[in-house]
């Protein structure tokens, strides 16, 4: 695997059946609930974080990762023509478009981090990642992660967050600290609430 550039914004993403990695492979897409989506999805690649039913050997890791080379906002019925039925048939998706699978030269390990979300990272810090702990931005290298959320949301006009000048939303400085910093989110949450 080739590096990737190290101010590359990454997002990792939880496949939860071997199938998701399938679509990935083969159909070039990955899907995220809009009512369970990050703040920001325009980012430059994906990581697939895949979880225990990936069996004993491929469970708990990240071992792939893709470009992104766009995203819409689709229904699970467009996605998936087969299953117009399905009880969230009519629930809205974003549709990532994804180039070629790289895979990764070691996988990363969940190590004791066994149930993730999302969590954006930086091609720096998976470039020599050996578990998803490695992943996290500490406060060194939180600049050029919030410069480069702050550029995503600004050029996507699609979004609602609202950026005056060069602050970002109380709403996703809050989102953002609940993934980063190492107490619970209740106390986030508190502190939130209080300032909001």
């Amino acid at each position: 695997m080739s590096s990737i550039p190290d101010e590359a914004l990454i997002l990792v993403g939880v496949l939860p059946e071997t199938r998701d990695l399938e679509i990935a492979r083969l159909l070039g897409w990955y899907r995220i609930p809009l009512k369970s989506a990050p703040k920001v999805i325009d980012v430059d690649y994906l990581a697939f974080y895949q979880t225990g039913a990936f069996g004993e050997e491929h469970r708990w890791r990240i071992e792939t990762i893709c470009p992104v080379r766009g995203h819409e906002l689709v229904t699970r019925a467009e996605l998936f023509h087969d299953e117009i039925d399905h009880k969230r048939a009519n629930e809205e998706y974003f549709k990532i478009s994804l180039g070629s699978m790289i895979q990764l030269d070691s996988p990363i390990s969940a190590g004791n981090w066994k149930r993730i979300t999302f969590l954006y990272t930086l091609g720096e810090l998976l470039n020599r990642a050996q578990t998803i702990h490695d992943l996290v931005v500490h406060s060194e290298r939180r600049q050029l992660l919030w410069q480069s959320l702050r550029e995503r949301l600004a050029s996507d006009r699609s979004n609602a967050i609202n950026i005056v000048g060069d602050d970002i939303s109380l709403d996703l400085l809050f989102e953002a600290l609940k993934q980063y910093v190492d107490f619970p989110a209740k106390k986030v949450n508190k502190i939130y609430q209080t300032n909001h």
